[in-house]
């Protein structure tokens, strides 16, 4: 344990430590040199090179190969002290574990040196195997350069020459250290290139392994002294055990790089599903037009319901146990609503009519006359004021194709407005008949409009472009095949028929001023189960009486019992009833031109309608 450890007398701090102690003792030096100063060393050789009139010495073998050290050849003899007289003294005791292994190196000793690691094989990790322990007094020969122990050469005979040991025991000077001290005049080590491992002497006898490892981690091992070339960083070649060729090393990249953006791909398009379906991630909030003026084209279907539909009422009738629900509109500012008569009918002679106005007000009305016969009614509101009336138009300028509104409360809907046109006009139409004696029967001489009407317009008003009463809504053709007074209750197919406002005027003015209205007629009885073309005048008339009544309007103008009429101021009739809706849609007193049949000829007569109550 005292390898390398001074076991004298403690130096001072400054001074270099004593040599270590021999195992045997030296040859006696003269006496007459005994007390002899020792002079210094002459200045060493450079490092590597050796006199070539000098043996070579351990100092001159360290620095070409392996350092064995003054030990490896041999004891050292102790160097002469200086007198002392010339050595101060320390302040403090000195520290001997300064010294290596225990403490960093003294100012005299160089740095260790850098370690070599021991090359990786191919099979395993390396062992550490110790270092070969050269005999006694051998010492690195020439081949150390490459690496490689050699016979060293022998030491001269006699006493070895005086060399100071470095801090640590087995660990040879400097080979080129000839600087003087600061301190006590010896020689300072010099810088000197990095050295091989030094095996230390055992006190024994042979070599012990440094107790410092030597690692150089940018030279490779097997090279004492001459650093080997470096190795690439990539070779080629068989990887070894354990480790993949570059190529598979480069597939298996290049499918995880594709699992990868597959993986990325699935998720990305998961989550843009996501936000697509969602919204997004944020709160929506979605574009929305700003507020623009509500007012809109007279002309236009919102121009015209916004004009028309203050006018415009909703009727509900209850009487005899049976309610209706209907529409009418207000005919002037007294109070007067126009509609249909199957509207009011239900209500008979006392039943209950009120009325709903488009603003939601709501008053009793009462029956002013109705009529079967033309299928029109009125009826007047009490304790109203502020009506406007609306305007009436004439049917007998409209024309096939004109745009037209409906306004009316189907299916107990108010204020419901639908669109369309004209489609057709004088569509013969007959209502009712739930009479046996036919009293009930309307007729009339229709315009036929495809604007959506259904259950709950009738004696609503059919209006044109400039919200003019053009037709009253009476009738729809059903899909079952019914027609007549809101004809089926399965709804519009976009036939609607209307009577028109000239023949609804008249009437309603003869229903306000007589509470009555006047049927033109011509004075004859027709054949109503006659199939052939034309309306053909009966053979006898109701109750035994003539078909032809006497005096009355035919018999002046000499139609005969047995002519069949085919027109009617140049229209064609194909049926009595055809016949009965073109004569109401005039008033009486208008003239007449008819067109008839008679035993194979035709023959043209011109007569004056009169009314049915004379």
């Amino acid at each position: 344990m005292d390898d390398g450890k001074p076991t004298g007398s403690t130096p001072a701090w400054w001074s270099r430590p004593a040599p270590p102690r021999p195992t045997t003792p030296p040859p006696a030096a003269p006496a007459d040199t005994a007390a002899l100063p020792v002079d210094p060393p002459p200045p060493a050789a450079p490092a590597n090179e050796t006199p070539a009139d000098e043996p070579p010495t351990a100092a001159g073998t360290a620095a070409a190969g392996p350092v064995a050290g003054a030990a490896a050849a041999g004891p050292v003899p102790a160097a002469p002290e200086a007198p002392s007289g010339e050595r101060p003294q320390p302040l403090h005791e000195p520290d001997e574990y300064r010294t290596p292994p225990y403490g960093e190196p003294g100012p005299w000793a160089p740095a260790p040196p850098v370690q070599r690691p021991a090359p990786t094989p191919p099979h395993g990790s390396p062992v550490p195997v110790p270092a070969p322990v050269p005999p006694p007094g051998h010492v690195p020969g020439a081949s150390a350069a490459a690496g490689q122990p050699g016979p060293a050469p022998q030491p001269p005979a006699g006493p070895p020459p005086p060399a100071v040991p470095g801090p640590g025991a087995g660990h040879a000077p400097p080979a080129h250290s000839a600087v003087p001290g600061p301190a006590t005049g010896h020689p300072e080590p010099a810088p000197q290139p990095l050295q091989p491992p030094a095996v230390a002497a055992r006190p024994g006898g042979g070599h012990a392994p440094s107790q410092w490892l030597q690692y150089d981690p940018w030279n490779a091992p097997g090279a004492a002294s001459v650093p080997p070339p470096r190795q690439p960083f990539t070779h080629t070649g068989d990887p070894g055990p354990g480790r993949a060729p570059r190529r598979r090393r480069r597939l298996l990249g290049v499918a995880g790089a594709l699992v990868f953006a597959a993986l990325a791909g699935v998720v990305g398009g998961g989550v843009g599903a996501y936000i697509e379906r969602n919204g997004g991630l944020t709160t929506v909030e979605l574009p929305q037009a700003a507020r623009e003026d509500t007012g809109r084209a007279p002309g236009s279907v919102a121009g015209i319901a916004a004009n028309a539909l203050p006018s415009v009422v909703t009727i509900h009738v209850s009487g005899g146990g049976e309610q209706g629900t209907g529409t009418g509109f207000v005919l002037d500012k007294r109070g007067h609503i126009l509609t249909n008569h199957h509207v009011v009918d239900p209500s008979g002679s006392s039943g209950e009519i009120a009325v709903t106005f488009s603003g939601g007000e709501t008053a009793s009305a009462e029956l002013v006359g109705k009529d079967a016969g033309y299928d029109l009614a009125v009826i007047k509101v009490k304790g109203v004021s502020g009506l406007k009336p609306l305007p009436l138009g004439n049917s007998d300028s409209v024309r096939v194709g004109d745009p037209v509104v409906a306004i009316g409360a189907p299916f107990d809907l108010q204020n419901t407005v639908t669109s369309g046109i004209i489609s057709a006009k004088g569509r013969p139409i007959t209502a009712g008949g739930e009479e046996g004696d036919g009293s009930d029967i309307s007729y009339v001489d229709a315009l036929q409009t495809d604007a959506p009407i259904n259950p709950g317009n009738s004696g609503g008003p059919l209006v044109d472009d400039r919200a003019r009463v053009i037709g009253i809504n009476s009738a729809i053709r059903a899909a079952d095949g019914g027609s007549g007074s809101e004809g089926g209750r399965a709804g519009s197919i976009g036939l609607g028929f209307a009577i028109p406002i000239n023949q609804g005027k008249r009437v309603a003015e003869e229903l306000i001023n007589t509470g009555k209205a006047t049927h033109p007629v011509i004075g004859v009885s027709l054949d109503m189960k006659y199939t052939g073309d034309g309306a053909k005048v009966g053979t006898k008339g109701q109750d035994g009486a003539p078909s032809v009544v006497p005096d009355g309007p035919a018999a002046k103008a000499g139609i005969r019992s047995g002519d069949v009429i085919t027109q009617v101021d140049g229209e064609r009739v194909h049926s009595g009833e055809e016949l009965i809706v073109k004569i109401r849609a005039h008033r009486p007193g208008d003239r007449l031109r008819l067109t008839l049949e008679r035993g194979g000829k035709e023959e043209t007569r011109t007569l004056t309608l009169g009314s049915a109550g004379d």
